[in-house]
């Protein structure tokens, strides 16, 4: 069994397509299918189904697919500890990444790593799904590292570095009824509105809880996504039930909507950007927090440019 087969096989697996797969191998379409079709004789088993209109996996295939990738990695690792002898890192890093990433300068990090270590390929891609589709695609082996939102503890099999967290806050349009006296906007004028169903602090700053919201259409990132999860926790954890009337992929943009009345919305402080029309207000007894950090998949030990990059992360993280 030729290393290579294995490669043509995962990569046919991930991209459902044998045209796409020639071209991220940068070979021929030909040369894939002879390679697959080498891989099955020699396993005595189809591997793929294939239509003129999809390419699936079989259950040979499902079966042997961990095991591919496991094979490649561990042929990786050897490359990487012949590299370090020699000096100089070599290998691909595959990372995954949220839309929006507010507390980590990722091109500067990458442009930084990029220049130390010109011998490492870096490949990245955005997660349409949020961060459990970066979990999903760490644990089956599709990318080597992520940057993830993951409400509460890890799922099984992940090692999360955590980088930031943060209390997840109400976000109102100024004119609200929740947005009570004392409460501010944010350009910092006072936000005269009738006190009664906000709650009012000691030291004067209006709060709300998840019952004073539970009534207001929601405008929320897509299931999946970290602060999603958190804020359905919460409300799950209360007994409550809410609407969420607008799902929004980039969390940079949920206040946008909120601003225009199209509904509030509970989420973390740092996606909220200054201007008039917004009032932001604590939110009492749910306890939510919303969670960054960078994982990997702690089944593979990480080659040698993933500690790289995880040492060059931790060396951001403490210029902060």
């Amino acid at each position: 069994m030729e290393l290579r087969h294995l490669v043509y096989f995962v990569t046919v697996a991930e991209e459902r397509n044998f045209s796409r797969a020639a071209q991220r191998l940068r070979v021929v379409q030909s040369g894939v299918s002879a390679a697959i079709r080498a891989l099955e004789r020699e396993l005595g088993t189809p591997l793929f189904e294939r239509t003129s209109q999809r390419v699936a996996l079989t259950d040979a295939g499902t079966a042997l697919l961990p095991a591919a990738r496991a094979t490649i990695d561990a042929a990786q690792a050897a490359r990487d500890a012949v590299d370090e002898v020699r000096g100089g890192l070599r290998g691909t890093v595959r990372i995954g990444t949220l839309i929006s990433v507010g507390f980590v300068d990722l091109p500067g990090l990458l442009g930084q790593f990029r220049a130390e270590h010109p011998g490492v390929d870096l490949r990245m891609r955005a997660a349409p799904t949020g961060s459990a589709g970066l979990a999903r695609a760490l644990l089956d082996g599709e990318l080597d590292v992520a940057f993830v939102s993951l409400a509460g503890r890890p799922p099984a099999g992940l090692s999360v570095r955590v980088l930031v967290a943060e209390p997840i806050v109400a976000v109102l349009p100024a004119g609200h009824r929740l947005a009570g006296a004392g409460a501010t906007d944010l350009a910092g004028k006072s936000s005269r509105r009738p006190a009664g169903t906000a709650s009012v602090g000691p030291a004067g700053t209006a709060s709300v809880s998840l019952a004073d919201l539970v009534d207001e259409p929601f405008v929320d990132s897509p299931p999946g996504y970290g602060n999603r999860t958190e804020v359905d926790r919460g409300f799950a954890a209360a007994g409550l039930q809410r609407r969420v009337a607008l799902e929004v992929a980039d969390i940079a943009t949920v206040a946008d909507y909120v601003r225009n009345g199209l509904g509030v919305a509970l989420i973390p402080r740092f996606a909220v950007r200054s201007g008039d029309g917004l009032v932001t207000l604590p939110v009492t007894g749910a306890g939510l927090r919303w969670t960054f950090g960078v994982a990997t998949a702690s089944a593979r030990g990480p080659s040698a440019a993933v500690r790289a990059l995880l040492d060059m992360v931790d060396a951001h993280r403490l210029e902060r």
